[in-house]
C-alpha cells in the first residue's frame, strides 16, 4: 500500500504531464494557471488510494482521478468568481489576473477536460463511473446554490447547513473514494463504506474548518481568522448561537449582522464572545468528533486488511488536525 506522499508525487507529475495545446491559447492559459496554483492534491489522492486497497497498478486509475482534480478546481475558479475572492493559494484569481468572461468560458472548457479524463475509464467501468461523477456534479452545484441561498437568509437550520456542505464539500471526497474502489473491482458493500467514510469525513472536515475560522491560529490555519464572522456567514456556529441565544445575545448578534465596522477586529472579538458565553466550540468540537467517529466505522467495516485501512485512517487525522 503506497503512503499519501508517495501517491501525491505521482498525482503531481501526472498534472504536471497534462497538455492543453489546442488553439486559442488564451482559452487554455487560465487552466494551466489555475492547476499550477498547487493544493493537497486529496480527491485524486482518495481515488488513488481507494484503489490501492484492493490493486497495485495505481497508474491505471490515473486519468479519471486527475479528472476529479481538474473538475474540483473549475469549482474553485468558478466559486472565486462568485464570491468576487481576490486570491486563491495567495496568488491573484482568474477574472482578477484575466477578466470575468474569460474565467466564465475556461472554466467552462475545464468542466469539459475534467469529462475528457474521466472518459478515459476503461469501457467495463465507464458506466458506474460516469454516472457516479455526474450526480456528484450536480449535487455539488445544489450545495452552492443553498450557499448562496443562506447568504440572504435569517432562518438556516442546523440540518440544513449539515446538507449544505454534504453536497458542497463531502460528496466529491465521497466520490473520490468509491469511483477508486469501482475501478478496482471492490466489492459494492465496500464501495458503499468507503463512500460514507468519505461523507463522514468531508463532514468533519468543513465543521472544523468553521471551527478553525473563529479559534484557529493565522500561521497554521492559512488565513485570517474571523473570515466567516465579518462576512456573516452561516455556519453552525452561527446557527446555533441564534438558537441558543437569549434575548440579550439575540439582540447583540442582530447589531452585528450586516455591520461593517471601521475596526473590522471588533465585531470578531463581540461575536466571538457571545460564541464563548454559549459553549459554541466544544458543542462544535462535539459534533466534528461524532462525524469523525462514524467515519471509522465505515473504513472499519471495509473488508481489507487493517494495514492498508491505517493509511487512510493516518491521512483523515492528518487532515483532522491541521494545527498540529
Amino acid at each position: 500500500m503506497l503512503s499519501f506522499e508517495e501517491i501525491r508525487k505521482n498525482v503531481e507529475k501526472a498534472i504536471s504531464e497534462l497538455r492543453f495545446d489546442y488553439p486559442p491559447k488564451s482559452l487554455y492559459d487560465p487552466i494551466e494557471y489555475t492547476l499550477a496554483l498547487g493544493g493537497k492534491r486529496i480527491r485524486p489522492a482518495l481515488v488513488l488510494m481507494a484503489y490501492n486497497l484492493y490493486k497495485e497498478a495505481v497508474e491505471e486509475a490515473m486519468a479519471p482521478a486527475i479528472g476529479l482534480e481538474v473538475f474540483h478546481n473549475f469549482t474553485l475558479l468558478h466559486d472565486d468568481l462568485m464570491d468576487e475572492a481576490d486570491k486563491r493559494r495567495n496568488k491573484p484569481t482568474v477574472h482578477k489576473v484575466w477578466n470575468a468572461n474569460t474565467a466564465i468560458l475556461s472554466g467552462d472548457a475545464m468542466l469539459i477536460a475534467a469529462y475528457q479524463l474521466i472518459g478515459k475509464t476503461p469501457a467495463c467501468h465507464l458506466k458506474p463511473v460516469f454516472d457516479l461523477f455526474t450526480q456528484t456534479a450536480l449535487e455539488i452545484c445544489g450545495g452552492q446554490q443553498y450557499d448562496m441561498e443562506f447568504e440572504t437568509r435569517t432562518d438556516v437550520t442546523e440540518t440544513e447547513y449539515i446538507e449544505m456542505i454534504r453536497l458542497k464539500t463531502a460528496v466529491l471526497l465521497a466520490c473520490a473514494l468509491k469511483m477508486g474502489a469501482i475501478l478496482a473491482d471492490a466489492p459494492a458493500e465496500d464501495a458503499e463504506h468507503l463512500y460514507q467514510f468519505g461523507i463522514h469525513i468531508g463532514l468533519a472536515f468543513q465543521l472544523q474548518d468553521d471551527l478553525l475560522d473563529v479559534y484557529g491560529d493565522t500561521e497554521t490555519f492559512g488565513k485570517n481568522i474571523g473570515g466567516d464572522i465579518l462576512c456573516d456567514k452561516k455556519t453552525f456556529l452561527l446557527i446555533n448561537a441564534f438558537r441558543l441565544a437569549n434575548e440579550q445575545q439575540r439582540n447583540e448578534l442582530n447589531r452585528w449582522i450586516g455591520a461593517k465596522p471601521e475596526n473590522p477586529e471588533e465585531k470578531i472579538a463581540a461575536v466571538t464572545y457571545i460564541y464563548n458565553e454559549l459553549r459554541l466550540k466544544e458543542l462544535s468540537e462535539q459534533k466534528i468528533e461524532s462525524y469523525f467517529a462514524r467515519a471509522m466505522e465505515h473504513l472499519k467495516a471495509v473488508k481489507v486488511q487493517p494495514e492498508k485501512k491505517a493509511v487512510l485512517k493516518q491521512l483523515s487525522e492528518r487532515l483532522m488536525n491541521r494545527q498540529s
